[in-house]
């Protein structure tokens, strides 16, 4: 019944986000088959914190899209998030949500559920709100170069601190749901690192490219805002900013395990 009740549930959000233009086609569907799983296996408390993230990050990316349009021509892609851009951020946390029905009584599920969606929350908000910095972020490999915003690899004051704020929103949630307040340190630093870890692999091997028109380094392929085709310049290949997101949430999940293992 509950997974009955999950998939129903899911088919709603992910209609009325489409409806909303925060999900395409593809990323509606992706959203329902991991809402299912998220909302009929986890319950409602595992509903509460990927909503806060789904809910947060759409309503950033509204209220900022004013400041972030010179930006564009920089992301691989718009506001309407597909299934990669699902997939990317809530692939992990689905996994744990799964991990929960074969291990029902164990804590681990869900503390790898939170720190995944706590590192991709403070990636989401510190992109949202980095733009409002009034300084050029500089590169996380080299503080003393600084890029444009948008850049990937690029980190300022505000982003920093906006996710710090995004991932210790997901551990207040997580720990106020569960009542272990142990668990509030542990998520929000993991969430953290697992937004640094995303800006980490942006600076260095994500896939980028350059379109010779514009004369701008991007993330787009095969084309550019303006039309041309884009140039690999750097990165792997298939490193796009789905799987950078995905790994985001890896290796947020991965610092949260290592701490409670050793």
């Amino acid at each position: 019944m509950q997974l009955l009740l999950g998939f129903l549930l899911a088919i709603l959000i992910a209609f009325l986000a489409y409806k909303a233009h925060s999900l395409n086609k593809s990323g509606a569907l992706a959203a329902a088959f991991t809402g299912t799983i998220i909302f009929g296996i986890g319950g409602w408390e595992w509903a509460i914190l990927l909503l806060t993230f789904f809910i947060t990050s759409s309503a950033l990316s509204r209220a900022f899209k004013k400041s972030k349009q010179g930006l564009n021509e920089k992301f691989s892609k718009g506001h309407e998030r597909d299934a990669g851009q699902v997939f990317g951020n809530g692939g992990v946390a689905t996994l744990f949500a799964a991990l929960h029905f074969f291990f029902p009584e164990s804590i681990i599920p869900w503390i790898g559920f939170a720190a995944a969606l706590a590192a991709v929350n403070a990636d989401t908000w510190a992109t949202e709100l980095g733009v409002l910095n009034p300084h050029p972020p500089r590169m996380i490999t080299n503080l003393n170069k600084i890029v444009e915003k948008g850049a990937s690899g690029g980190i300022s004051l505000i982003g920093t601190l906006a996710s710090l704020a995004g991932s210790a929103l997901i551990a207040f949630l997580a720990s106020l749901l569960t009542g272990n307040w142990s668990l509030f340190p542990l998520i929000t630093f993991s969430g953290l690192a697992g937004s640094l870890f995303d800006s980490l692999l942006g600076g260095t091997v994500q896939a980028m490219y350059y379109c010779p028109t514009d004369k701008k380094e991007t993330e787009k392929h095969p084309l550019h805002t303006c039309g041309t085709q884009t140039v690999h310049i750097r990165g792997w290949k298939w490193l796009d900013n789905d799987w950078v997101n995905f790994s985001c949430g890896a290796f947020g999940m991965l610092v949260a395990m290592l701490f409670i293992l050793i």
